[in-house]
């Protein structure tokens, strides 16, 4: 089976699921694992590289406001490529190329390839995702070993955290406007030991206003900007220095929103480990592998 992955939370979960010699091509976001960085590209986003912040939400707003997308799909190349199986997703528009712009493109395919779209809100979703994925590409008993897996882990974090005092933690996807966390994130922090007074789970991530994020009484603050990199986001905390001081939090840590918060693939675990050593670090260990930074 040949596999073109147009979501990085797809292609993680196609390499978790053993499939990795399969993904024939991948998207221009798709930079892990490694391996995923060498495949063809077949995206590219219409958004220019180097905005501020505001200036990439103001640019958002404006593209789909006209109703355009903010990627655009090589179908020449995926065309050349004779895929079985497109994985892609509906969730959000913001993410990745539009489902419909997919669908289109494979019936113009000679081949037609099988379209799936993965849209989970909430950690379960993801989880059900592995299985799904599994399925369709007849790795079943991996799928459910994979699934296994990360359950086992998540139940770890749980039990090492259970009747520790939860603080109250506000999670932010993007800081130009703030952005209060949604979908699987307000989980990930009630499966870590904390309270999300404000985040609401299984739903999109919304604008707040600072004043709103301050009356919450944070005692921890997490910056994760979607999609970007612990040392991005550090970069962003940094700028928004005073704002954030202005919560009243005890600590506020820049994470790597793109490895662990903003996809919905496996590593989503290891963000409930990260966040459950943040806010209980005598009961979790520092997960390896991950970046993080402590901004205030």
């Amino acid at each position: 089976m040949r596999i073109a992955s147009l979501v990085p939370s797809a292609t993680e979960m196609l390499y978790a699921l053993g499939l990795g010699d399969s993904v024939a091509a991948v998207t221009h976001e798709c930079d892990y694992p490694p391996a995923a960085r060498e495949l063809p590209h077949l995206t590219r986003s219409v958004i220019p590289s180097g905005l501020a912040p505001g200036e990439i939400d103001a640019r958002v707003r404006e593209v789909t406001g006209r109703g355009e997308a903010l990627y655009e799909l090589d179908e020449p190349t995926l065309r050349g490529l004779d895929v079985d199986l497109i994985v892609t997703q509906a969730l959000c528009d913001v993410c990745a190329v539009s489902y419909e712009d997919v669908r289109a493109v494979a019936e113009r395919l000679p081949k037609q390839p099988e379209v799936i779209s993965l849209d989970p809100s909430s950690l379960a979703e993801v989880l059900g995702d592995a299985e799904t994925l599994a399925r369709v590409t007849g790795t079943v008993a991996d799928g459910a070993r994979l699934r296994a897996d990360l359950e086992r882990r998540l139940d770890a974090v749980r039990a090492a955290v259970t009747g520790a005092e939860r603080p109250r933690v506000v999670a932010l996807e993007w800081l130009d406007p703030p952005f209060a966390g949604g979908h699987w994130v307000p989980e990930m922090i009630d499966l870590a030991g904390g309270i999300d007074p404000i985040g609401k789970a299984g739903v999109d991530s919304r604008t707040v206003r600072w004043g709103a994020l301050a009356a919450s009484r944070p005692d921890v603050a997490v910056v994760m900007p979607c999609g970007l990199t612990a040392e991005e986001s550090a970069d962003q905390a940094r700028d928004h220095a005073g704002l954030l001081a202005g919560l009243g939090a005890g600590a506020v840590w820049a994470v790597d929103a793109a490895a662990t918060f903003s996809r919905p693939g496996p590593r989503l675990v290891e963000g409930v480990e990260l966040l459950a050593h943040l806010l209980h670090p005598g009961r979790v260990g520092p997960p390896a592998g991950l970046e993080w930074s402590r901004v205030l």
